[in-house]
């Protein structure tokens, strides 16, 4: 393989049970696993998963398929959109879905069955403005849906702005004052989701009164931090997470050039010194964007080396003239650890302006996952 990622099974495993010591053991833990796991990969993350966790949670209707192929046993929730034909498919095989307008819950009154039901989770809208049933909409939202043995609410949940800055909550305090206000509205209707949820990974871990009876936990599973100051906030209470990924590659080919060379498109970068440059077979297309061009650097033989020049679709060059006796075939690690050396996922992503998020889900799909201990 030209370039693949690994998924460490030991990582996922133990920041899960960091994640339960955190959580306790009176709310359920679902596991984000949308965007093909973060960028780690359905069929690398799912099975390790299925044996600890309690749901799953993904974006759409096609990634329930696949995560239901993977743990058939497991319940699935869509947080998001999802078309009347994939509504259809997503009653008929007994996924959960996130409802949050009328067209929706009109069409899921049509669908269900007493027999087999649509089984939903109402999304509140509490301020971060995307999906969402205004609190002061909701009597009117639910109202037709009581009493219908087409429908069964069977959770509630809403999601954080802003609990990533620690020093100041006040904003997801509001939000979880106003979710607590649906759900007072809910049971004087009679409804009671016996599923409320609001915390995802931040939340789950510095805000115990925004557990309820579920919490949603992404990119801490991955080992990955929701911001520096959760971080400090929860490594002070002795709890560690692994990153679960690395991105590595091979040397593909090795040359030494003159000082003053240019180096790839646009001739945007001259040596500036007699250089040895190596090839690797990874570019855009793979995930690696195009703004780390002379910016971005690689682990190569334990030494950090820089990107020259343009990144391109399928290929970029390194200055390896200080990394030793490198040659074609050697591998490169883009996000990991290498010796003593690391390119954390959070480094990588700052180096061209963006959050570990982004930089881990947009490795090309493609490239192979691969699950080692």
């Amino acid at each position: 393989m030209k370039t693949w990622v690994e998924i460490s099974r030991g990582a996922l495993g133990e920041n899960f049970e960091t994640l339960r010591r955190i959580v306790g053991r009176k709310s359920l833990i679902m596991a984000a696993v949308k965007a093909n796991a973060y960028g780690h990969g359905f069929e690398a993350v799912v099975p390790v998963l299925q044996r600890r966790v309690d749901w799953f949670a993904v974006d759409s209707v096609p990634e329930a398929d696949i995560v239901a192929r993977l743990a058939p046993a497991m319940p699935v929730l869509v947080l998001g959109y999802a078309t009347d034909e994939e509504l259809a498919r997503a009653v008929k095989k007994g996924y959960r879905l996130t409802l949050y307008n009328a067209a929706a819950a009109k069409r899921l009154l049509r669908l269900g069955t007493p027999s087999r039901p649509a089984r939903v989770h109402l999304k509140l809208e509490t301020g971060t403005s995307r999906q969402g049933i205004f609190i002061s909409d909701l009597a009117a939202f639910v109202k037709p849906l009581i009493g219908k043995r087409q429908i069964r609410i069977e959770g509630a949940s809403t999601h954080f702005a802003n609990v990533e800055d620690t020093a100041d909550l006040s904003y997801a305090r509001l939000q979880l004052r106003r979710f607590e206000q649906g759900m007072a509205i809910l049971r004087r209707l009679g409804v009671e989701p016996p599923l409320p949820h609001a915390a995802a990974s931040g939340a789950a871990m510095i805000l115990p009164e925004a557990r309820f009876g579920m919490v949603r936990t992404g990119i801490a599973l991955y080992g990955l931090w929701p911001s520096a100051t959760i971080r400090q906030d929860v490594e002070k209470l002795g709890h560690r997470l692994r990153p679960v990924l690395a991105w590595k590659c091979r040397v593909a080919q090795v040359k030494r050039l003159p000082k003053r060379t240019p180096v790839s498109y646009g001739l945007t970068e001259r040596l500036r010194r007699d250089s040895l440059i190596a090839v690797l077979p990874v570019g855009y297309w793979d995930g690696l964007p195009r703004a780390l061009s002379s910016v971005g650097e690689v682990l190569v033989r334990g030494h950090r080396a820089k990107i020259i020049g343009r990144i391109c679709m399928n290929m970029c060059m390194i200055d390896v003239t200080d990394a030793g006796q490198v040659e074609a075939g050697d591998e490169v690690v883009l996000i990991g650890r290498q010796g003593s050396e690391e390119m954390s996922a959070d480094e990588f992503a700052a180096k061209h302006g963006t959050i570990h998020y982004e930089a881990v889900t947009r490795i090309n799909p493609t490239i192979p996952r691969i699950a080692v201990p």
